[in-house]
């Protein structure tokens, strides 16, 4: 299962606090994803990493709608991204959204940061942990975030997806 907790930062100063707790960096990517029209506890999204010249096709459960913390998901490359977007448009899926992102990773042990500055929405940090015990996951998470200053009222239960819809609908 993976357990992510998504708050909202300052770009600058989160990736600083990251570096100083100890967090090794381990790459930077250029994404764009494209996520289709599902049932509202699912996602369906084609990833494209221009950086790395690589592309994802996954799919998400989310196993508690509404805060969006733990998602059950299968994740494959693919070889090309256009090619993908084409068959699932032909199977019937329809677009919904997309999203565009710089992302910074790094990692401390069994955690994953996820430093995100989205094109109109601004910065996000994703801490995440792979576990089957959602429970200690969290407890893990909530224990990171406390050293880098974050707290409850910096959570973004909202998806990304969801974000780009209330930017467009304005």
């Amino acid at each position: 299962m993976e357990v992510e907790v998504k708050f909202r930062v300052r770009f600058e100063e989160i990736h600083g606090k990251i570096l100083d707790i100890g967090a090794k960096f381990l790459r930077e990517e250029f994404q764009e994803d494209v996520y289709f029209k599902m049932p509202p506890a699912e996602q369906l999204r084609v990833r494209r990493v221009s950086n790395l010249n690589r592309s994802f096709l996954t799919y998400k459960r989310i196993a508690d709608p509404g805060r969006n913390e733990e998602f059950d998901e299968i994740e494959v490359e693919v070889s090309d991204f256009e090619k993908t977007l084409q068959i699932l448009k032909r199977l019937g899926f329809k677009e919904d959204v997309s999203v565009r992102k710089r992302r910074l990773v790094y990692r401390l042990g069994d955690v994953t940061f996820e430093l995100n500055d989205v094109d109109g929405l601004g910065a996000f940090l994703d801490i995440e942990v792979i576990s089957d015990n959602v429970k200690e996951a969290k407890r893990r998470i909530w224990e990171i975030a406390e050293r880098l200053g974050l707290t409850e009222d910096d959570v973004e239960p909202r998806l990304y997806q969801e974000l780009i819809r209330e930017v467009e609908e304005k």
